[in-house]
């Protein structure tokens, strides 16, 4: 339990963290690394790469440190946290890791003048309390998963049923238990953690799951990203018939039952957490606009299969904006950039549910957007692939 004095000295390292926080994760993750080498797997390298974790971090410390006397705030970033570690496994016995490099990282970063003992101890008490908090909430969630119909803890082993190509860079792996039984419900929007073992080296991810529950498969479809290690592994070297190792769905970012038309605005792979929510929310008979952003039609995927949805339900409508459009296969609804202008034309009113994924810069400028035609703040939910970053 955090004292007085401790909860005075954590709300007035704010103002360094403000000024210092990048600089201190961006050391924390290079000592958790160093001095912990166990735990890199469960980390993405390429976002250590190009400063995402590191920017995702600060800002979720930072937001820790600012609500240090009114953690009830902090709910959706909880979520957030326990979900994405429960996708990953992580387990109590890596927390005093993290910790011992976060308070070292805290020391060599601010220095000895500024991160006095007593700072120190301050740090870890509040490190020691936020750990707790998501210790208990992934040991319920670890138990929710495990007690559910089709539900398992740690890893389970899956069977790649049919492999298909969505478009020039997704492709599609449907995914059936190798025990033969049930698998695990999951709400539309989750994704699922895979681990994998690639040239002696273990790598795990998250994938939305991006066709509707069935109660029998799952399925993930993956961008391939340039110099991606998994993504090209699971593009060239996965097979129909070979076994990936799930862990069980999670994820916060889940579609809500309402009653106001439903909008999905996605961009590139955004779109894969979409399908399952376009399919729910057709099945309730909810009045739907599905809007998607690509660089061009060799890169949209699963074009087709949202036509044919808008063949079967009168009440969704769609429209497709390309970048780029070099008049060969089916012309998209606008060309160019998703800006206000298109928006405020395919947008049935301001009075709606939305729901949007897709590259930072594309989702700062859909969050810019919305808001400047009038959809509340609180009508509008987005989720990261990846770190989370703040969309300004």
């Amino acid at each position: 339990m955090l004292t007085s004095s401790q909860t005075a000295l954590i709300t007035a390292t704010v103002p360094l963290l403000e000024a210092h926080g990048e600089t201190l994760t961006r050391h924390f993750y290079q000592t958790l690394f160093r001095d912990f080498p166990q735990v890199v797997p469960l980390f993405n390298q390429a976002n250590q790469h190009g400063g995402t974790q590191q920017r995702a971090l600060a800002g979720a410390v930072l937001c820790y440190a600012r609500h240090i006397e009114s953690l009830d705030q902090l709910g959706p970033l909880v979520a957030t946290i326990v979900n994405k570690h429960v996708s990953l496994q992580i387990l109590p016995e890596h927390y005093p890791l993290v910790g011992a490099a976060l308070l070292k990282a805290i020391r060599e970063v601010l220095g000895a003048d500024v991160a006095t003992d007593a700072v120190i101890d301050a740090w870890a008490a509040a490190y020691g309390q936020l750990a707790d908090i998501l210790i208990g909430a992934e040991r319920s969630a670890y138990a929710a998963q495990a007690q559910a119909p089709g539900g398992w803890r740690g890893t389970r082993a899956f069977t790649v049923a049919r492999k298909t190509v969505e478009s020039a860079e997704i492709t599609s792996l449907v995914l059936r238990p190798a025990d033969g039984g049930a698998v695990m419900d999951f709400q539309p929007g989750q994704y699922i953690g895979v681990r994998l073992d690639i040239d002696g080296k273990q790598h795990q991810r998250q994938y939305s799951l991006s066709a509707a529950s069935n109660l029998e498969t799952y399925r993930i479809s993956v961008k391939r990203e340039a110099g991606g290690v998994v993504s090209n592994h699971l593009h060239d070297a996965v097979a129909v018939g070979d076994t990936l190792d799930l862990y069980a769905p999670s994820g916060a970012f889940t579609l809500q039952a309402g009653d106001r038309p439903l909008v999905l605005i996605s961009g590139g792979v955004g779109i894969t957490p979409t399908l399952a929510m376009l399919t729910a929310a057709l099945r309730a008979n909810r009045q739907v606009v599905f809007i998607h952003a690509a660089r061009n039609g060799k890169v949209h995927a699963f074009r087709e299969h949202v036509d044919t949805l808008a063949d079967q339900y009168p009440q969704l409508r769609r429209h497709y904006c390309y970048a780029e459009h070099d008049d060969t296969g089916p012309a998209p609804h606008a060309t160019g950039y998703l800006d206000q202008q298109l928006l405020a034309q395919w947008l049935p009113s301001n009075d709606i549910d939305v729901y949007f994924l897709g590259p930072t810069a594309f989702m700062r400028s859909v969050k810019a957007s919305l808001h400047a035609l009038g959809v509340p703040a609180a009508q509008t939910h987005y989720e990261f692939f990846g770190p989370a970053e703040a969309l300004l």
